[in-house]
């Protein structure tokens, strides 16, 4: 959910909830009745205690300290509120958003800090529900808050840096101690979301290990303490968008608004330069580095295959994650232009002579021949983008890369993968040994998915101006889904029950019906009548066989042949192997 979809997803939510507040007063006008209301008319009632895990951006931020300029915003929220302080005074509010550029820790002066209990992230905004419809749900079989918890961080930080600077994973563990101990000795139902989902898998290495780097809970205290983990629109193998965020700020959406309004975004109306100072804030975020691809080429596909090939006949080339031109992301790679990404990083290329040091975009040391010499290597993969990030945004990269790994494991049992760089990454790390613990992957099919790019060159060489952004003639749509937990694997070697949950997405009939019962997009699934259910059934003490095991409405089962991962040991010059896909769905890993 980028800092643009959401200005267009506010103004569309104000029409929504307006209307919708019209029609209570309309004649024959009925609600559905609600999965909670209904279910304890059946006898259903709160059993397991319930924890809830945010993902990136949809959690609140408030102000604990900050600059002269943020005069009279004590304690008041500068994310996930009315967002008056925008069009007040932007640049300030950006400032304040932003971290430290070296560390990735709060800047000199400036203290902003998650807020805490079920408001955190119960409504983004005003009318704009994330968790609230969920949590009405479940205090209608008899939740709350002494049985019910908003695990609540700040999503800016790496997961580790989380703790380093507000014990956030220790106070989690503490409250499943307490939750659990308190509802008597109640397993805990997590319900993490999007990418919640990456930070709670950093919680389950986290918590196991040794200090001082981890929480001494120990090899038992996963089984002990977690009775399932309702996965929602998980984003364990990234997105590309986050490649996207990162070179250019943008997305499909605001490439669109580009195409359609020339100039629009570039204006610079009382000197403010939207994109410039959005990705300044943007590279200090470490979250964000969390959620590029990972597994290189093996799961996103090379130069000439991706996991959308059926038959040998690939409709489009969506391994190359990013194309420099819309004939790169379609001739054959025998006809492409391509230049080892390692010689334009480590060359000594012409640095700009031009500072725009207040506005830090890390594009301002590079000179138009070095841009140019970023262009010629026509198309990238997720093998070589990482190289590419390296060069457009080194800082960024150098900083987090030593929290976090994009990688496909050889030895799970290599030394190095104790480093926490690698928990939040389920190729490079090993579940808990819980086997009485259950797994569900839940999420929307049936929405067309960001999978690729193609770039262009700006056609502004003003200072300050982002040299890259999209070329909307292409268009990417599928996301893939890949298997590796089902039955005892060496990424699950205690054989923890895994259960695929998947939600045929259909869109509100009108704009009477708001966001829908029945969305699988990636935030509105969360009022999914359907998905709401499942966690109320768990929570109150079902099992995934007890819900009928998987639910696939994709074609999951029956496309592309499928090589195990767990016998793979990854080489980038090996022939990359299928991996099932599932249109629509987030990037998820997921049993098969």
């Amino acid at each position: 959910m980028g800092f643009f979809h959401f200005l267009k997803t506010q103004l569309t939510t104000v029409f929504q909830v307006n209307l919708s507040v019209i029609s209570n007063y309309m004649d024959g006008f009925k609600l559905a009745e609600l999965p909670g209301s209904r279910l304890k008319n059946e006898g259903l009632n709160a059993h397991h205690p319930v924890v809830l895990v945010p993902g990136i951006v949809t959690g609140g931020l408030e102000l604990w300290e900050g600059k002269p300029c943020s005069k009279g915003l004590f304690r008041k929220r500068l994310w996930g509120g009315s967002f008056a302080e925008i069009f007040k005074r932007p640049l300030c509010w950006l400032e304040h958003l932003s971290l430290d550029n070296e560390t990735g820790l709060d800047p000199p002066g400036i203290r902003v800090r998650a807020v805490t209990g079920l408001v955190a992230a119960d409504y983004f905004a005003s009318g704009y529900f994330v968790w609230a419809n969920l949590i009405e749900n479940l205090a209608k079989i008899g939740y709350e808050q002494k049985n019910m918890y908003m695990a609540s961080y700040d999503w800016r930080l790496s997961f580790q840096n989380t703790e380093i600077r507000d014990q956030s994973l220790s106070r989690l563990k503490r409250k499943i101690e307490l939750l659990y101990v308190t509802n008597g000795n109640k397993k805990v139902v997590v319900v993490p979301h999007s990418m919640g989902v990456n930070y709670f898998l950093h919680f389950l290495k986290w918590v196991e290990a040794p200090p001082p780097v981890g929480g001494a809970g120990g090899l038992g205290w996963c089984a002990k303490h977690i009775k399932a983990i309702m996965n929602i629109g998980p984003a364990f193998l990234g997105v590309p968008k986050a490649v996207a965020n990162i070179l250019s700020a943008e997305g499909k959406d605001v490439a669109f608004i580009r195409a359609m309004a020339p100039g629009l975004f570039d204006l610079e109306t009382f000197g403010f330069q939207t994109f410039q100072h959005v990705m300044r804030v943007f590279r200090t975020w470490d979250s964000v580095i969390s959620l590029l691809p990972k597994g290189g080429e093996t799961v996103w596909g090379d130069l000439n295959r991706s996991p959308e090939e059926e038959n040998e006949k690939e409709l489009a080339k969506y391994g190359r994650l990013v194309s420099f031109g819309k004939v790169a992301s379609e001739i054959p790679s025998s006809q492409l232009s391509l230049i080892d990404p390692k010689e334009i990083l480590y060359e000594n290329a012409p640095i700009s002579s031009t500072s725009c040091e207040e506005l830090m975009t890390e594009y301002d040391g590079m000179s138009q021949e070095s841009i140019k010499r970023v262009t010629e290597n026509k198309a990238y993969t997720a093998r070589t983008l990482i190289d590419l990030l390296r060069f457009v945004a080194p800082k960024t990269m150098q900083r987090a890369e030593s929290h976090f790994s994009h990688g496909l494991a050889d030895n799970l049992e290599d030394p190095k993968y104790s480093h926490y760089k690698y928990w939040s990454n389920p190729l490079e790390t090993v579940l808990p040994d819980a086997p009485d613990m259950e797994i569900f992957c839940s999420y929307g099919v049936g929405i067309p998915t960001e999978r690729s790019y193609v770039y262009k060159i700006s056609p502004s060489d003003r200072c300050k101006s982002i040299p890259l952004q999209i070329d909307i003639s292409a268009d990417g749509s599928d996301n893939d889904c890949l298997s590796g937990w089902r039955g005892k694997t060496r990424f699950n070697p205690s054989g923890i029950a895994t259960y695929i949950r998947e939600y045929q997405h259909k869109p509100p009939a009108s704009l009477l019906e708001g966001r829908g019962t029945e969305s699988g997009a990636h935030v509105d699934i969360l009022g999914n009548f359907a998905l709401i259910e499942d966690v109320l059934r768990v929570a109150a003490g079902a099992s995934g066989t007890e819900l009928d095991g998987d639910r696939v409405y994709s074609a999951l089962r029956n496309t592309t042949q499928e090589r195990n991962l767990n016998d793979l040991r990854h080489s980038p010059t090996k022939e990359s192997p299928q991996v099932k896909l599932v249109t629509g769905a987030p990037l998820a890993l997921i049993p098969s």
